[in-house]
């Protein structure tokens, strides 16, 4: 439970849980390695035997980072289907999950996972700064702020217009965080 120093009395528990909640939400990015194994640890394959009868083939609809076209009007990846072979070429890259962060994982060095490690820094460093700052006065805002990692979502295009959204609604909320601890430091 948050407790300010001093004879201010115990916060909410509020701001412990938006960190923990989204701070996990950060780490927790489906990368590629992870989708395979999603794909190929018998529970989907169950899930769609239980759904459809007789004989039928899966398509698969990916835009592979490294594969990919780009739409040429949008610079977006395009998505691409795929026939049942693609069941196991997962095989093949969830068993090398053994790469995941390694140098020799090049799904790491796409945009997207520098851009999902960078939030994860990013996110437990302003938790560090909002911490050092917090007040009873300023929990609200203090876990609004630890909160904004809410309105990430999707993926590709999608998840970078959702951050560059979230980034500037924390950088304006930060500036009211940061005006506020400045009046109240004069006001001392």
């Amino acid at each position: 439970e948050e407790q300010v120093t001093g004879s201010s009395p115990a916060l909410d528990g509020s701001l412990t849980a938006a960190v923990a909640r989204y701070g996990f939400k950060l780490m927790a990015y489906k990368d590629e390695y992870e989708v395979a194994r999603l794909y190929t640890d018998g529970a989907f394959e169950r899930q769609v035997r239980d759904r459809f009868t007789g004989d039928f083939k899966l398509q698969f609809h990916l835009a592979p980072p490294l594969l990919g076209n780009r739409d040429p009007e949008t610079g977006h990846l395009r998505k691409v289907t795929y026939g049942p072979w693609m069941r196991m070429a997962f095989g093949v890259l969830a068993r090398l999950k053994g790469l995941r962060g390694t140098p020799l994982d090049i799904f790491g060095r796409t945009a997207e996972r520098r851009m999902e490690r960078r939030l994860v820094a990013e996110y437990f460093a302003t938790v560090a700064d909002l911490i050092a700052g917090l007040t009873p006065e300023n929990l609200e805002l203090t876990t609004a702020i630890a909160s904004i990692p809410e309105h990430i979502r999707g993926y590709g295009h999608i998840k970078e217009a959702s951050v560059a959204t979230a980034e500037a609604r924390a950088a304006e909320l930060m500036t009211t965080f940061r005006s506020a601890l400045v009046q109240q430091e004069a006001a001392e």
